[in-house]
């Protein structure tokens, strides 16, 4: 059988490689690392998490994410099995081990007998033959500037930023406590999968200062920057208002200092566990675009951080996407190329999961394709469905920007019997959900 290529082995990369091949497909991964590196990866894993370890909300029965996350493991996800297995104590979130999670992830595809490996870079866009491109954020220029060519139109672009991680050994847990929000979490490892540091408002003031003076990453000549607002930079957020941190990322709502337990912080930093051992914890919230330099000077001056070692600071990186809505059709393939599918983060959805669920599905219709079928999309009361409808068509093309899963993608609920509250009505949405993934599984 023709075999199916796949460009990138993150994410989204993975899900579609399995997906094709446990349908009995040949799959190749054509994965440049490490052989030609990246910004922000360290390994030639495929599945490296680069940001975040967290795959954010596990509720499957209220909340968007964890729905999608319901509908990847009854799909078959392999993300979602190598997550589950390297699981975090992180509340009611999806916190991985990173290391071990794209280690696992690897060593499944290739084991797997009907996929292969080519660490050779693909620069251009292939003539012939049956593609997936799923090369994220960090799309190599070359292979950027082919995806221009064909499409006749700019590929949009915006910067992404990344959280530093902190040695746990070096927070003072004099002053810091473990506590998470609302003590989420049905067990106590869960309840203390945070450490938090607690502001005063002096404090909190001159944090603000020293943020908004620290030296900063500067844009190449000619370069703007269109921040993805789910992924913006801390300094960009105090730019916008003294107070919009406080009520963001720092918000101190729902913790209780076990130190002074009277006494209410005026903010609070949380730091969420990054690993299994509880040797690493990940800044929540804290992408920046500070330099090197700026970031230790201002990030010690939070309280319990004064002496932190960090295992990784923040940077910011170019992040490129097409625009979906124009350019794909509802089978996920480039409407000037039907033999070129796209899928992941470059076709304008943001998060690990809702990248690999685009790889998920984008996997599933190519290998129908080649197997002389064709698959539909999900429906849109779905998670799935809803993301891939919103990113081939649902969008508003001229302001189409990278989204995240949410109920406001997903068809309308009618209240019935008078209004319903929020909680009933999202868990309406996911009861309609599940019911019609279900059977568009079958």
């Amino acid at each position: 059988m023709e075999p199916l290529h796949i460009i990138g082995g993150g994410m989204a990369g993975s899900e579609a490689a399995w997906a094709a091949a446990n349908l009995g497909v040949p799959v190749v991964i054509h994965e440049m690392r490490p052989k030609v590196a990246t910004f922000a990866h360290r390994t030639g894993d495929f599945a490296e998490m680069v940001c975040s370890n967290s795959f954010r909300s596990d509720d499957h029965e209220r909340n968007a994410v964890g729905l999608i996350h319901w509908e990847m493991r009854q799909a078959g996800s392999l993300v979602m099995e190598m997550a589950d297995r390297h699981r975090l104590p992180a509340g009611g979130a999806l916190a991985v081990d990173r290391e071990p999670f794209a280690r696992a992830v690897t060593e499944r595809l290739k084991s797997h007998p009907l996929i292969s490996t080519s660490h050779a870079e693909v620069t251009e866009l292939p003539s012939a033959g049956r593609w997936i491109v799923a090369t994220g954020p960090l799309t190599s220029p070359a292979l950027a500037e082919s995806i221009r060519s064909a499409t006749g139109a700019e590929a949009l672009a915006f910067f992404d930023a990344i959280a530093p991680i902190v040695y746990a050994e070096t927070i003072d847990m004099s002053v810091a406590w473990m506590q998470s929000r609302y003590d989420k979490g049905e067990t106590e490892d869960e309840r203390r999968a945070y450490i938090n540091c607690p502001m005063n408002r002096d404090q909190y003031e001159a944090f603000i200062d020293a943020l908004l003076a620290a030296e900063k990453t500067e844009f190449h000549e000619g370069e703007t920057a269109g921040y993805f607002d789910g992924c913006l930079p801390i300094e960009v957020m105090a730019e916008r208002g003294r107070d919009t941190l406080r009520h963001g990322p720092m918000k101190p709502v729902g913790l209780t200092n076990a130190h002074r337990p009277d006494e209410k912080p005026y903010a609070v930093v949380q730091l969420r566990r990054d690993n299994r051992l509880g040797t690493l914890y990940n800044m929540v919230g804290f992408q920046t675009k500070m330099k090197y330099g700026a970031q230790t000077t201002v990030f010690r001056m939070i309280p319990g951080l004064e002496n932190a070692s960090f295992a990784r600071l923040g940077g910011i990186h170019r992040n490129t996407f097409i625009n979906s809505p124009t350019l794909l059709d509802t089978q996920m393939r480039l409407k000037s190329r039907p033999h070129i599918r796209f899928a992941g983060q470059i076709t304008g959805v943001e998060g690990y999961v809702e990248s690999a669920a685009m790889g998920l599905l984008a996997g599933r219709m190519a290998a129908h394709e080649l197997l002389g079928r064709t698959l539909p999309p999900p429906p849109p009361e779905t998670a799935m469905g809803a993301l891939v409808t919103h990113i081939t068509g649902g969008a508003e093309a001229k302001t189409f920007q990278p989204m995240n899963v949410n109920f406001g993608l997903f068809p309308p609920i009618e209240a019935r019997g008078g209004r319903r509250g929020r909680h009933d009505r999202y868990k309406a949405y996911t009861d309609r959900a599940k019911q019609a993934f279900t059977e568009w599984l079958s």
